[in-house]
């Protein structure tokens, strides 16, 4: 339960941050008249809107099972990531389009304001990324992933605003502005097809299915397996399913010792929910003709 407060009461504290932070960046980016940090300020919008949205759904996942929910709300939180990551792209597209009108039409910025803004965005954002970072959902990941390309992002920021002062580069302002944004579409897409194979339950990263497959075929007692899955809640609670067959078992002390051992086994991998279904010899399972 405290890990639960701890990771609401981070989420919480970088959505006011970077909602705080957004409405300062459209007027400063107006008053410096730099499309880098009015684009990033569109990306904050976003960013503010995905934080409210995992802060609550955060929240909501970590609501007890029910009837409907059986095994929780553990992927409301995934649901979270996914719509964040959505938005995330959609304003990255917008960002681009207005980048490259500034390249066409390129317009004077005003340097040392864009050096404050940097500064202030580097410590804002960097800030709300380190409360975060210690959490360990898909939804999570994924805004720890915001607001760190957001301290990237504003470091470019800070470094060119430094060039602009000493040297004007009309194309300099809008070329960090595109080149910032392909980094976080580039950076999402990847949290957006690990999302997709978690939201799909396919097999989570760093589990071999066909190492555990192997380990348990070689069990003495284990005859066969099917029916044999694994995949995840939100990231970071897996679920492992499967049919063993077992064989030479005598008495009912023999069986108990046997699942005793396999369980072991199991329990050496990070899953918060396992189930199985154990086959004595001579018993055919219904299941087993279906493919799996």
């Amino acid at each position: 339960m405290s890990n639960h407060h701890h990771s609401s009461g981070n989420l919480k504290l970088a959505f006011f941050l970077n909602l705080g932070f957004t409405v300062i960046e459209f007027v400063g980016g107006v008053w410096v008249n730099s499309v880098a940090i009015l684009s990033d300020a569109i990306h904050d919008l976003g960013d503010s809107v995905s934080l409210g949205l995992a802060w609550y759904l955060n929240h909501k996942s970590h609501q007890r099972a029910n009837k409907i929910y059986t095994f929780g709300y553990g992927r409301f939180s995934l649901l979270g990531a996914l719509i964040n990551a959505q938005i995330l792209i959609i304003g990255s597209f917008f960002v681009l389009s207005e980048a490259i009108e500034r390249l066409v039409n390129p317009e004077p910025s005003h340097a040392t304001g864009m050096i404050l803004f940097a500064l202030f965005g580097v410590l804002i954002n960097g800030f709300a990324a380190w409360k975060v970072s210690h959490g360990k959902s898909q939804n999570e990941k994924v805004i720890s992933w915001h607001l760190f390309e957001d301290v990237l992002g504003w470091a470019v920021v800070l470094i060119g605003a430094i060039i602009l002062y000493f040297h004007y580069v009309a194309w300099l302002d809008p070329a960090l502005s595109i080149a910032i944004t392909l980094f976080i579409l580039w950076n999402v897409f990847k949290s957006l097809k690990e999302t997709m194979l978690i939201f799909f339950q396919g097999t989570p990263s760093g589990i071999s299915l066909e190492q555990i497959e192997k380990r348990v075929s070689i069990h003495p007692k284990v005859k066969s397996l099917h029916h044999f899955h694994v995949w995840s809640l939100d990231g970071s609670n897996h679920v492992f399913t499967a049919h063993i067959c077992l064989q030479d078992i005598s008495d009912l002390n023999e069986l108990r010792l046997t699942k005793e051992s396999i369980q072991q086994l199991i329990n050496e991998y990070p899953f918060s929910h396992y189930t199985i279904e154990w086959e004595l010899p001579g018993e055919n399972c219904l299941m087993q003709s279906i493919s799996d």
